[in-house]
This record gives structure tokens, C-alpha cells and sequence, in this order.
């Protein structure tokens, strides 16, 4: 495996992963925007939450990409199709377990058990995110697809 490739290919399905969300998002399919989640994390002004959320996505797609190098590895095969089905791994995780989790320890992320008195500024996403509009699961399903295609033919091809 071409672990040099890894650290460039990460960037680039994370790059290709967050475009197709972004553009989802302007398009108006969903309202998830995930480098403002992420990003009001570590700050409450929303357009540095999203400056620091695009890093911070960019370092967990990284993260995630080393996963889906290693499982490369492992199979010694690297191709699109390995890749498609580790995205959809990935998302499933993702909007039934990582989604769902995220108002728990959210600190501006309200609860879907807050009340009236509640100071949070963001929605909880609900399973399968699907508080950010009906769209939102597909649009996550093709984002990781991408992503994994793009890891799968980069990785396969080095």
C-alpha cells in the first residue's frame, strides 16, 4: 500500500466528500452543514465554526481514510467497488450511531429531550439525520460512496 498516496488520497475523498455535501446543501436537498456542526464545537461565532469545522472534518476524513488504506491492505486490493461498499460502512455508521450520539456531547447541540429553556443554537440531527431535511440520508449515502470510490481508484492506482 502507498502510504505517501494515503495522506494525499485522504485529503482529496475528504475534499470531493465535503464539496458534494456543501453542494447538496446549496442545492437545498439538506440543511446539514457539516463543517458548521463540527466547527461550533470549538467556536459559537458560525463563520469561524465553519472555518475550524472544515479542518476538523479534513482531519477526521484522514483519519478515516488510514481505515479504509489498512482494510485495502489487508484485502490487497484496492478498487473502486471496495471502496463504494466501505462508504456505505461508513455512512451507516455515521447516521445511525455517530449522528445520533453527537446532542450528547455537543455543547451548542440541543437534546431532543431540551426543553423551552434550552440555549443551544443547533437541532439534533435524529437518526439517519433526517431533522435536517428527508434528503439528508441520501445525499450523506452518495457523499460516502464518492469518498470511497475516490479512495478506491487513487489507492488502487498508486
Amino acid at each position: 500500500m502507498d502510504w505517501a498516496g494515503w495522506a494525499l488520497f485522504g485529503l482529496l475523498a475528504t475534499g470531493v466528500l465535503t464539496a458534494v455535501m456543501i453542494a447538496a446543501q446549496m442545492a437545498g436537498w439538506t440543511r446539514l452543514d457539516l463543517p458548521l456542526v463540527l466547527g461550533t464545537v470549538l467556536s459559537p461565532d458560525p463563520d469561524r465554526a465553519r472555518v475550524a469545522g472544515f479542518f476538523v472534518h479534513l482531519a477526521v476524513g484522514q483519519a478515516f481514510a488510514l481505515g479504509y488504506a489498512a482494510t485495502f491492505a489487508l484485502l490487497g486490493l484496492a478498487t473502486w467497488w471496495i471502496g463504494a461498499l466501505l462508504g456505505l460502512v461508513h455512512v451507516a455508521v455515521a447516521l445511525t450511531v455517530i449522528l445520533p450520539l453527537l446532542p450528547g456531547v455537543h455543547p451548542r447541540m440541543a437534546s431532543p429531550r431540551a426543553g423551552p429553556a434550552s440555549r443551544a443554537v443547533l437541532e439534533p440531527p435524529g437518526l439517519l439525520g433526517l431533522n435536517y431535511g428527508i434528503q439528508t440520508p441520501a445525499v450523506a449515502i452518495v457523499a460516502h460512496v464518492v469518498y470511497g470510490i475516490v479512495l478506491g481508484l487513487l489507492l488502487g492506482a498508486s
